[in-house]
């Protein structure tokens, strides 16, 4: 079969796929509901092909930098049919690609069978909004929706910095500014620094991946904005514990003072596999309540668990509720969820008693 661009990535597009892999050796693989599904028909990729395809959707500046660093991340318009986020790098020697597509529609927090309580983020003015878990679980996704409705109800400048831009908003109620890493900043801190100069009202950072972009984030939402983010954290506790560890010692007990006054949601989410063949959202939610911010004050990260297990009645939600709960009314099976439970006698508990 004819292997080109056009020919894969319209592949991509019929089969609902939300990646394709390039690798030498194998057969160009989609993932389609978190499952790997080659395409034997094309045949194994030789290295030509994988460089052939590489150079195809590389502009001149994005191939020189590739050549140099050996590794691009970038966005890739498919025509008016579709936009991908690109990664491209070097295996064993040669060249390689990993292309998640976009949905040309932004999704609604409804489509996406997130919890209402989500809605109520929409509303919020000021403070810090996470949302962790693994890549490739629906985190982008997730803050996507917050700011789509956002955009639909409120009056607003929202500014994004994203590596790269992954969904691309048009502007309704709110005026939006959309940055990419390289081509519209430097670097991340260097954007997050500006933003403030900017009259933004709400901010999203694509994912806090070190002090710098931890430090500016947590300032722009001590300042009166709305700052949403993704960290790549298992659980809420664990997203405080990284957020801490991850300054020096000695500014340790200021950023927790910081992170507790600013704090206000962290959605830990899972993609789980559903008896329909789809997946669906499993949630832990952390709310920025009195305690909660006491707790992180004081570096007692380790008993949030316990806070959100016992306010479930101001909208906070383990994980394994929500797993119980798509258990329940017959979505997936108690033995999907157990594989994806922290504390699966918890989560036993949960199924065979009332949520």
């Amino acid at each position: 079969m004819n292997f080109d661009v056009t020919a894969l990535l319209s592949t991509v597009i019929e089969r609902k796929a939300s990646d394709i892999h390039i690798i030498v050796g194998m057969p160009p693989t989609l993932r389609i509901q978190g499952v790997l599904t080659p395409l034997p028909e094309y045949g194994e990729v030789r290295a030509e092909q994988a460089s052939t395809f590489v150079q195809t959707i590389l502009s001149p500046v994005q191939r020189e930098e590739y050549g140099h660093n050996k590794e691009l991340d970038f966005s890739f318009r498919f025509g008016d049919a579709a936009r991908f986020r690109v990664n491209v790098y070097y295996q064993k020697g040669t060249p390689a690609a990993n292309m998640r597509l976009i949905p040309a529609v932004v999704p609604t927090i409804n489509d996406l069978r997130l919890p209402s309580i989500l809605h109520n983020l929409t509303q919020l003015r000021q403070g810090l909004v996470l949302c962790t878990g693994p890549t490739g679980h629906g985190k982008s996704s997730t803050l996507s929706a917050i700011i789509e409705e956002i955009n639909q109800s409120r009056s607003l400048h929202i500014v994004t910095v994203e590596d790269p831009i992954e969904f691309v908003y048009t502007p309704k109620r709110s005026i939006i500014s959309q940055r990419e890493l390289h081509s519209d900043t430097h670097s991340w801190d260097v954007a997050l620094r500006s933003v403030l100069r900017e009259d933004p009202d709400v901010v999203l950072v694509g994912e806090m991946r070190d002090y710098e972009t931890m430090a500016a984030a947590i300032t722009v939402a001590e300042t009166g904005h709305l700052v949403l983010a993704t960290l790549h954290t298992n659980s809420a506790s664990q997203t405080i514990d990284r957020i801490v560890d991850v300054f020096p010692e000695h500014q340790q007990s200021q950023i927790r003072m910081q992170l507790s006054n600013s704090l206000e949601v962290v959605l830990s989410q899972r993609l789980i596999p559903t008896l329909q063949g789809t997946r669906v959202p499993a949630t832990e939610i952390l709310l920025g309540n009195s305690a909660v911010r006491n707790t992180i004050r004081e570096g007692k990260s380790h008993q949030i668990d316990n806070i959100i297990q016992t306010s479930s009645e101001l909208g906070m939600m383990t994980l394994e509720t929500s797993l119980a709960y798509w258990v329940k009314n017959g979505t997936i099976s108690m033995e999907t969820a157990k594989e994806y439970a922290l504390r699966p006698a918890e989560l036993v508990r949960l199924v065979q008693g009332t949520l």
